[in-house]
């Protein structure tokens, strides 16, 4: 049965937020970290006090899923089940999923399906409902503004997942991690209530299959026309924008240029990759962001990467900046997804002097270099990485690519590598992967237990502004709250520099 004490979602319309159409661009955006680190709680306390908050739309699904098998403690993922307007839906996934008082700490979480071009019925409706769940979780109890934060790279879930989001009444979308040029147009599609198509890159520019995704698969006949959310492009380049700007199949209303420096996964280096002493991709003058070029497209931007400081935002507004976009600060905050004793941990290696964030060129299955704070016990860990045995059971990171037959296969360079070589990849593409929907699953208390008792390692991302975090405990302190940042960022906004109106700037 779903949560009592709420009533029926069709007497009860998807909340309305007040400032629809007349949203003003904020100062200062949390970063959309994955997954679930930026978490329903963690945004609905930035949205609350008046500033961007993200949820990651990264394996929501998957999250959906363990969050109802541990009991779903707090009764907050049946809350909002209840509010979902399709009522059947959400209790066909509480059927399938949730164990009153929560499954046994050393069982096996029950599998979800995992990603797929012509996903099952039940798989789509686990898609719309988890982003529709966060997005509702996040919005609750304010009238602020929410977005959520997509990849690029992870393709298959994204075009259901958008209208799951967009049912919630999400402010903003957010993508990065490839060229999003076709999603502006999907979100004009669901605003106008009409399905919308993706089509899937393949490796070797082998012949593209394309996912698509009808709201009548979730409505029936009643297909609502839904307000439809501002776009904002994550980008590391001018030249990338410009195209956006230009190219894209509908209206981009921003753009979020992320550095080197910022969490998670990085864009490779412009020309060809060279390596430091410590193994560690080379950035150069051509990665360095042209702001006065950013200007010029006459769009609201903001920098990400280690802008993350009241200096940050001032630096930022000057060089023509609507503001800036945060990450590490906010990641190991009380409200963040990651679990309290890896909190504890990482906070206590950054007072110590200890904490080490490293960019790793090969770890992530996507190939682009990805930041890795490098810790005993973690997937990066070389005792656990060796003693792990391969497996893809999640899937979002699988690349596609072409048969022999015509049709479309699927691997994962972190997968077993007699199974990534019989699909026609290279040995040594799978060398020092990891898997990292697994570690980032564990990293919020989800992790795996296999059925020989081992549990997944967890895997930590963080930007190279982490040791910035001593910044925001006071002494003798071990644990800071996400108003402690925002009370940091916003410090000096009384002193900032004029920035022209024209940019967007409040």
């Amino acid at each position: 049965m779903m949560a009592q004490g709420n009533e029926s979602a069709r007497e009860r319309p998807v909340p309305a937020n007040p400032n629809a159409g007349t949203l003003q661009y904020p100062k200062i955006i949390q970063g959309g970290m994955g997954a679930g680190v930026s978490s329903w709680r963690l945004a609905n306390a930035v949205s609350t006090a008046g500033d961007l908050g993200v949820v990651s739309g990264t394996a929501l699904d998957a999250i959906l899923c363990r969050r109802l098998q541990v009991g779903d403690p707090g009764g907050h993922m049946r809350r909002a089940m209840a509010a979902f307007p399709y009522p059947a839906v959400a209790e066909r996934v509480l059927d399938r999923f949730f164990i009153d008082g929560g499954k046994a700490a050393d069982a096996p979480f029950k599998a979800n399906p995992v990603p797929a071009v012509d996903p099952s019925p039940h798989l789509l409706e686990l898609i719309v409902l988890a982003n529709f769940v966060e997005v509702y979780l996040a919005k609750e109890g304010h009238s602020g503004a929410v977005g959520i934060n997509y990849l690029e790279k992870i393709q298959l879930p994204n075009v259901s997942s958008i209208f799951g989001a967009m049912l919630a009444d999400v402010d903003y979308v957010l993508m990065g991690a490839g060229i999003p040029r076709l999603i502006p147009g999907i979100l004009d599609h669901y605003a106008a209530g009409e399905p919308a198509e993706l089509p899937i890159a393949v490796l070797n520019d082998g012949a593209g299959a394309v996912t698509r995704f009808d709201p009548r698969q979730i409505c029936g006949d009643d297909v609502p026309k839904l307000k439809r959310p501002k776009f904002l492009a994550i980008v590391a380049s001018v030249t990338l924008a410009s195209m956006l700007k230009r190219k894209a199949n509908g209206k981009v209303d921003g753009f979020i240029i992320e550095g080197p420096t910022a969490g998670g996964h990085n864009a490779p280096p412009r020309g060809k990759l060279q390596l430091d002493d410590n193994g560690e991709p080379i950035y150069g003058p051509r990665d360095e962001v042209d702001a006065a070029a950013f200007a010029a497209l006459g769009l609201p931007f903001w920098f990400a990467g280690s802008y993350g400081s009241a200096d940050g935002l001032c630096r930022a507004r000057a060089a023509g900046a609507q503001g800036i976009q945060v990450g590490t600060l906010f990641a190991f905050c009380d409200e963040s997804g990651i679990a309290p004793e890896l909190k504890q941990e990482v906070i206590q290696k950054v007072i110590d002097g200890t904490a080490h964030v490293i960019t790793d060129p090969v770890a992530s299955p996507t190939g682009f270099p990805f930041k890795i704070i490098d810790k005993k016990g973690t997937m990066k860990d070389p005792e656990v990485y060796a003693a792990r045995k391969r497996i893809c059971d999640l899937g979002y990171l699988r690349h596609a690519y072409p048969k022999e037959d015509g049709s479309i296969g699927w691997r994962c360079p972190s997968e077993p590598t007699a199974h990534f070589e019989r699909k026609g990849g290279k040995l040594a593409d799978t060398e020092q992967r990891i898997c990292v929907c697994n570690g980032l699953m564990a990293t919020i208390g989800l992790g795996q237990v296999r059925r020989d008792g081992t549990a997944e390692a967890p895997l930590l991302t963080s930007g190279d502004a982490l040791p910035e975090i001593r910044s925001l405990l006071p002494d003798g302190a071990t644990s800071y709250r996400a108003q402690d940042v925002l009370d940091a960022l916003h410090a000096r906004s009384k002193n900032e520099v004029h920035v022209d109106s024209s940019l967007g700037a409040v």
